[in-house]
């Protein structure tokens, strides 16, 4: 089974005033490549310094295969080169926003550690780098991967006391305390911490690609994303030779509902993905694109992202290190990209025929049936759903069983959720709506994770709709609104709050919210009858 290949590099060596190096040079097209500028000091040879930072550009931007392609390299041409060693162990850690490590790679990055901890040379402060890096791999059996994170953050403060001078030791510290945070965490203190620590460093190193990349790492919040609009925005110039880096703006864009700016960023990355052979970031890419478009009201674009799914597929090894998107990413973006499809669209005929994958971790095959189990009940098939709902309890024991406690919740919120619409299909409409709430709450005191842009569907929108169709428009849109709150600009959200406006006969707020769809959907590309009701009733209600 596969288990979650990722979570973050760390560590460097810069002297604030050392002269920074802009990677320009690629495999097979060395005058194209533009990484950022990047320099982190070593007591290697001289002549693999611009090698080595072309490594630590790469592990800046998540792209991990590549960076350790890149260390090797330099081990190749200078074995005294013990720093090399931690930027291979923290490839191997990967994505730190990726979730569980698997075995393979805690193995890996364990004997990377053992192997720089062998060569008799570096400096104190190459062997204190190692030695924090150590800590997330070592006694991984006995510690879990929260405490083993923890004590990283605190090796990496010390690094970064110890060497006040060294700022990629601040640039690091700063991903470290940031992966400490909590997804029920809603004081977002390491967060705000590692942004403290990062955005004084813009003026000094603005083409420096980590420092942009964790701002916006730390804003990924609802109410902080805005924040990190300006490092969105440079991120993609500063390295667009890494496709991780073309895609991660999409994580602000997602957050503040500019989904024309996340189309554009994810079919760049895509592309650059597929360019490099990257299947699992093509694929992460077009996860995201497909809901900017649905957002959109672009059904067709989204449809032939869909059309193009099967050949990236065929491309697909789940057993390659690549860049930030581990392999679940892949097979998430599988799963997530056809259901996308069916539920924004609110094609429930199309959701209940949903195809199960045969492969992918627990909570990936949980989207088929959540998709399934909606449909169904949606189009007053609730025994049909119920065998789906088990299949989420089921799936859901496993994430437990298997310590991965923050998809066993929101697998469960995808149970709840489902069984509510089961309830209310069957004409239990108050127990639906009193279980689709509580379902609501639990999905609201967590965050999504990094590996898709939203939830299939929001439950508090979810319970919007179940309200109005119990025809208690008033509470439909207090929903609504909650929703917005935290997912604006999302198609069926205006909607929907446009539509309960209406019955509860706010006409104000009905108007705005009618505004607003027309203004998501400025280009889509298919005749919606919702686009038509909302032109009528703007048009009539000047």
């Amino acid at each position: 089974m596969l288990r979650i290949l990722t979570i973050v590099l760390l560590v460097s060596f810069l002297a604030a005033r050392a002269p920074a190096i802009d990677h320009q040079h690629h495999p097979g097209n060395a005058a194209s490549e533009k990484l950022g500028k990047v320099h982190f000091e070593t007591s290697c040879a001289p002549n693999v310094e611009e090698d080595f930072d072309r490594a630590v550009a790469l592990l800046h931007s998540f792209e991990f295969g590549p960076a350790i392609e890149g260390f090797n390299s330099v081990i190749a041409e200078d074995s005294s080169c013990v720093i090399a060693h931690w930027g291979i162990a923290l490839s191997y850690w990967g994505n730190p926003f990726g979730g569980m490590r698997s075995t393979s790679a805690l193995q890996q990055g364990l004997a990377a550690i053992e192997s720089g901890r062998a060569v008799d040379s570096g400096t104190a402060r190459e062997r204190a780098y190692i030695e924090a890096a150590a800590t997330l791999f070592e006694n991984h059996e006995g510690l879990s991967q929260r405490d083993r994170v923890v004590l990283y953050a605190e090796a990496m403060a010390d690094v970064s006391r110890n060497y006040p001078e060294d700022t990629e030791a601040q640039i690091f510290y700063a991903l470290a305390v940031n992966q400490t945070a909590l997804p029920t965490d809603k004081t977002y203190a390491p967060q705000l911490k590692a942004a403290a620590i990062l955005e004084p460093l813009v003026e000094e190193l603005p083409d420096h690609p980590g420092i942009t990349h964790y701002i916006i790492h730390a804003y990924d919040h609802p109410p902080l994303a805005s924040r990190a609009l300006a490092a969105a925005r440079r991120y993609a110039d500063i390295a667009p030779s890494a496709p991780h880096a073309l895609h991660m703006p999409s994580h602000t864009f997602t957050r503040v509902g500019a989904w024309d700016e996340s189309a554009a960023t994810n079919r760049r990355s895509e592309q650059t993905a597929m360019e490099q052979g990257a299947t699992t970031e093509a694929l992460h890419a077009m996860d995201y694109q497909a809901y900017a478009y649905l957002q959109m009201a672009q059904y067709r674009n989204a449809k032939a992202v869909l059309d193009r799914l099967p050949e990236v597929v065929a491309k697909f090894d789940p057993d390659g290190i690549g860049g930030a998107a581990p392999p679940v990413a892949g097979y998430f973006a599988m799963t997530a990209i056809p259901a996308r499809y069916a539920l924004e669209r609110g094609a429930w005929e199309e959701a209940a025929q949903t195809a199960v994958p045969r492969e992918g971790e627990p909570f990936t095959i949980a989207m088929a049936h959540f998709t399934r189990a909606i449909g169904a009940a949606r189009t007053g098939r609730p025994d049909q759903a119920k065998a789906d709902v088990e299949r989420l309890a089921a799936l859901r024991d496993q994430l437990k069983a298997e310590q991965n406690i923050y998809w066993a919740e929101q697998v469960d919120v995808q149970r709840r959720v489902a069984t509510a619409w089961v309830a209310f299909a069957e004409g239990r409409k108050d127990e639906g709506i009193k279980s689709l709430r509580a379902a609501a709450e639990a999905e609201d005191a967590s965050d999504k994770s990094a590996v898709t842009p939203g939830p299939l569907a929001p439950a508090g929108e979810l319970l919007g709709y179940m309200l109005l169709e119990a025809e208690r428009p008033g509470d439909a849109l207090i929903e609504f609104e909650k929703s917005m709150a935290k997912e604006p600009r999302r198609f069926r959200g205006a909607y929907g709050a446009a539509q309960a406006a209406e019955a509860a006969g706010e006409r104000e707020k009905a108007r705005r919210y009618f505004r607003l769809v027309l203004e998501i959907a400025a280009d889509a590309d298919s005749p919606l009858p919702e686009l038509e009701h909302a032109q009528e009733y703007v048009a009539v209600r000047r």
